[in-house]
């Protein structure tokens, strides 16, 4: 389960900015179906939340926050395999401020594994890596795995390494590029304790983007059998659309598959065969009719594309990040997703992470005072991330009206009127 993620210089996020999905302990609302336990026995460490929403004006750094997340995953990822020697990273750094261009972009995550605490860090340039890091707390103290840093004046990199950490890391060591990391590398060399975290990092974190058009072969591959396709059927009926029956239909057809050669030209070929399609049937009392997936509403759409990656990600216990979870769906039907990560459908202990404008979820019955984020930039456009607990309301508090009003920050500044007029 994921603790807390910092980052710092990222775009607009400028200064360090921290989201903490660690439960307050003194907030007992809601305990037993939004939190889940860390095992950790330190006060404040011994439960998380299940999911967070972010709140904020359009270009107030939401989205950012969520891209910095999904971005130190693909670092992680693919620095060791994908980025090649001499590739310069694609990373942009607080650009309205000359001093903040030079300085590198840092990432941090804490985060519960084989039910031990782990910190990841690391820094970096463009042209390559500064610093990186990895501590575990198999006691109340943290031991540092690993740790390095660019030295400037003899341009190399200075390794510690602890003796807990087994393996050739002498090999992992030179074998480890100034614009890749660490980890990556030593996984990629079957390092048997850093492969784990590895793994964890690239796998457990999974980002939709806003307006995206979610892949519905996740979905379909659901249809494939009577369990699946009764999940499927069951959620699209729970969530009150008038679909009786989700079926399949296999259609002579062709699609097209892109290929590297050798020399690295591109072809692209045209393959036929057996195409498989849903179709949805609806009833009325006064007779039923069969609809393609094209034919449904966007809504309609959208949600059979999230109900694969959703399935999924409840199964694993995965880190889901929705940019604009309510786009093109009603507001009670989020509200029922976001309850899927509250229910006992969720055993595995999956997050959520997610941005909205829909403030009818700012509700106490829907999410704890922890749960709920905002995002706001002050007058040198730098973003702000804070939570809803920083203002202590009571629980029995309107939280949209408040919101709404201002009182926490977070919204728009809007003039006398948009069109101009007075």
């Amino acid at each position: 389960m994921l603790l807390e993620f910092r980052i710092q210089n990222f775009r607009a996020l400028r200064d360090e900015q921290v989201l903490s999905l660690v439960a307050s302990p003194a907030d007992k609302l809601l305990a037993d179906t939004h939190l889940q336990a860390t095992g950790l026995t330190p006060k404040g460490l011994t439960h998380a939340v299940r999911s967070a929403v972010i709140y904020g004006a359009n270009a107030s750094g939401k989205s950012t926050l969520l891209h910095a997340l999904n971005y130190m995953r693909a670092v992680v990822a693919e620095s060791a395999t994908v980025i090649q020697p001499g590739q310069a990273f694609n990373i942009q750094p607080f650009r309205l401020d000359t001093q903040r261009e030079k300085e590198p972009i840092s990432f941090e995550l804490s985060f519960m594994l084989g039910g031990v605490r782990h910190e990841y860090a690391f820094a970096m340039r463009p042209e390559r890596i500064l610093r990186e890091s990895l501590r575990v707390y198999t006691t109340s103290k943290p031991t540092e795995l690993f740790s390095r840093e660019f030295d400037a004046d003899l341009q190399t990199d200075r390794y510690e390494f602890s003796a807990r950490l087994k393996g050739q890391k002498t090999l992992w060591q030179e074998s480890t590029r100034s614009n890749a990391l660490f980890l990556s590398t030593a996984a990629q060399l079957n390092s048997e304790m850093l492969l784990p975290v590895f793994s964890w990092i690239t796998q457990k974190i999974a980002l939709i983007p806003a307006a995206s058009i979610v892949d519905a072969q996740h979905t379909m591959s659901l249809l494939s059998t009577e369990e699946g396709r009764a999940q499927v059927q069951r959620f699209l009926c729970q969530a009150d659309i008038a679909i009786s029956e989700v079926k399949t239909v296999s259609r002579k057809g062709a699609r097209q598959q892109v290929v590297l050669g050798a020399g690295g030209q591109i072809h692209t070929n045209r393959i036929e065969g057996d195409i498989v399609s849903p179709q949805f049937v609806h009833k009325t009392d006064a007779g039923s009719a069969t609809f393609e997936l094209h034919e449904e509403s966007d809504g309609t759409q959208h949600l059979f594309g999230l109900i694969g990656p959703l399935v999924q990600v409840l199964r694993e216990g995965q880190i889901l990040l929705v940019d604009e979870l309510d786009s093109s769906l009603h507001a009670l039907l989020v509200r029922q997703l976001v309850d899927l990560f509250h229910s006992s459908v969720n055993a595995s202990g999956a997050q959520l992470i997610f941005t909205t404008h829909d403030t009818a979820l700012l509700d106490n019955s829907i999410f704890r005072r922890d749960q709920v984020w905002f995002t706001e930039k002050d007058a040198a456009q730098a973003a702000r991330l804070y939570p809803l607990s920083d203002f202590s309301p009571r629980n029995d508090q309107a939280f949209e009206r408040n919101y709404l009003k201002g009182r926490y920050g977070g919204v728009p500044f809007l003039g006398a009127s948009l069109l101009g007029g007075q």
